[in-house]
């Protein structure tokens, strides 16, 4: 009986040891999910013990994406380096620039001559700043502290993510417009979608649509590791031209063989004299600010680079032709429209919306929006990631920064920008205030200054040879100041036209020129009488070396010793398996 209730009321024997079979089983449980490779995300990222990062990996100033790269993980061969310039030549921006340059008065020969003399001009500072990433292995912002020291650096790193990451936004607009064309290839009730937005923003409900489309579609390749990106690059080099070469054909077959009307012998600039002058100088800032983003970041893929770092000077002859090319398209393709369809528009996506072929809308589209993604990945959002990494390496990495660069461009309200031609002229201007100083000094220092004679690990410990002055040298401060202080009453006014500058907007006409002579002549006097004695070296102190000693050997950085399980204090030479030779570029 006594049993039955305590049956009845669960009491029996077995109770106990179900419930210690369902707890160990719980724990059971809860150790696979602990062992498993799947894993909650963690705030902070992955950090590996190196010579860089600290015994510890754990260093205020690196993480495994801003490590130099290992010999092992470069995949850049030549032909992915020149599939790269390719794939970033061919896209709307350049198509529009040269046509906006029409759009303010100049002829097409202007126009042709501007874009050859301003990727003459970028090309060589892409190429000296590129080599510098070939020959370290490191990006854009670790490379900053040989010349601006390691606090210093972050007036260079926040000028360079703030402009990135308005390029992105610019670009995704850009990509969004032929977005539209697209959809509307497919479904053309999409092009009659009412509209819900004021006109004074800009932007209309199927634009805004288009907008957010084209900015899902690129968040996977956000998530790509730059080595991968090369297979984009590569695609995108190849399908791209071949509908920008088939809209040059049809500019012309469709004209008769003139081109249309900007491309005939008649066709001159509509400005004259001092205004000719000003206008032309104007439009090779905006040429050169267009690209002068690579020419500070182009370390941030050089560095993945197998290639020897001569095939860097190939972009000085390649550069040019290529995106005068280009431009030509644009001009020539906005010449037909203009004979076809009676208005000059520059942006593309206008113009193949005219077009009656659905099927040619969906392809032109699909092409333009291909080029916008690469262009906006290989000249944006991995530059801002790797800014954003170098200003919190414990908490962002590549990954995580391209990601937040997406994010923040909802907030740029880019399609104000481009709403009119003076408008992208003038956000093309100011994106080049900054830009100019800051390549100067990047190009003095390594090439001039210190000789090509980094010490690469001393780039990631504060304690070492570029700390200068509390982390900052005031030489490259003070050179960029007066660099871009000329620049700024023009850079004011052109982002409030109300305020009356006076003859002080003019030096902003020619605004990255000025700022990277001034900044180049200051930063040299300065280094020269008030030499940082404490930053040059008797040899280069590559990666490579760095890597094959890690392996039992210490290695000693300006009186730090740093081993596989601890830093300690030390002195003594570097215990390098190379031979101490110099650092020579061929």
């Amino acid at each position: 009986m006594q049993d039955d209730k305590r049956s009845a009321f669960g009491l029996d024997k077995a109770a106990p040891m179900k419930q210690s079979q369902a707890s160990s089983s719980l724990q059971e449980m809860a150790s696979r999910f602990r062992h498993s490779k799947f894993r909650l995300p963690s705030l902070r990222v992955e950090q590996v013990p190196s010579a860089f990062s600290g015994a510890v990996g754990a260093g205020r100033w690196s993480n495994k994406d801003l490590d130099p790269i290992r010999r092992g993980d470069r995949k850049w061969s030549v032909y992915a380096l020149i599939a790269y310039w390719f794939s970033d030549a061919f896209n709307a921006a350049t198509w529009e620039f040269a046509a906006s340059i029409l759009a303010i008065g100049l002829s097409y020969r202007d126009a042709l001559g501007i874009v050859a003399t301003a990727f003459l001009i970028v090309s060589v500072v892409i190429s000296l700043n590129g080599a510098t990433g070939v020959l370290y292995h490191a990006p854009f912002p670790v490379l900053a502290r040989a010349g601006w020291g390691f606090w210093g650096s972050y007036v260079a790193i926040i000028s360079r993510v703030i402009l990135a990451m308005f390029w992105f936004a610019i670009q995704t607009v850009n990509g969004g417009d032929v977005f539209q064309v697209m959809i509307t290839a497919i479904w053309p009730s999409f092009g009659r979608l009412p509209n819900h937005i004021a006109a004074d923003q800009g932007i209309t409900t199927a634009q805004m649509v288009s907008f957010f489309l084209f900015w899902l579609a690129q968040i996977p390749f956000l998530y790509m590791h730059p080595n991968n990106l090369r297979y984009l690059f590569i695609t995108k080099s190849i399908l791209v031209p071949i509908c920008f070469i088939a809209m040059l054909i049809w500019a012309f077959r469709s004209t008769g063989g003139t081109g249309g009307p900007l491309l005939s012998s008649t066709a001159k600039a509509t400005v004259g004299g001092s205004a000719y002058s000003y206008a032309w100088l104007s439009s090779l800032t905006s040429v050169i600010g267009n690209y002068s983003t690579l020419s500070v970041n182009m370390p941030d893929f050089s560095r993945y680079s197998k290639a020897s770092v001569k095939w860097q000077w190939l972009y000085v002859p390649m550069l040019p032709i290529v995106f005068t090319f280009i431009a030509f398209i644009g001009i020539a393709c906005a010449s037909a429209g203009e004979a076809h369809y009676g208005s000059l528009d520059w942006n593309p996506a206008t113009l193949i919306a005219n077009w009656p072929n659905r099927a040619c809308q969906f392809f032109a589209a699909f092409s333009f929006s291909l080029a916008a993604l690469g262009v906006n990945i290989s000249a944006n959002s991995l530059s801002a990631a790797n800014d954003l990494a170098a200003l919190f390496p414990s908490y962002i990495n590549i990954r995580r920064g391209q990601l937040i660069c997406a994010l923040i461009a909802w907030v740029m309200v880019p399609w104000k920008i481009l709403a009119t031609a003076s408008g992208f002229l003038n956000f093309m201007s100011a994106y080049s205030v900054f830009l100019g100083p800051i390549a100067s000094i990047l190009v003095w220092d390594f090439w001039w200054i210190h000789r090509m004679k980094y010490d690469v690990v001393a780039l990631y410990h504060p304690e070492g040879i570029y700390r200068y002055t509390y982390g900052i040298n005031w030489r490259a401060i003070t050179a960029f100041v007066v660099g871009v202080a000329p620049n700024l009453p023009g850079f004011i006014n052109s982002i409030n036209p109300s305020v009356n500058v006076g003859v002080g907007k003019r030096p902003y006409t020619f605004a990255w020129i000025l700022g990277f002579v001034i900044t180049s002549l200051i930063y040299v006097v300065l280094s020269t009488v008030f030499p940082p004695t404490e930053t040059m070296i008797s040899r280069a102190v590559l990666p490579d070396e760095v890597y094959e000693g890690e392996e039992g050997a210490s290695v000693t950085i300006q009186g730090k010793a740093v081993d596989d399980d601890v830093e300690r204090e030390a002195t003594g030479e570097k215990d390098w398996k190379k031979e101490d030779d110099d650092l020579r570029v061929i």
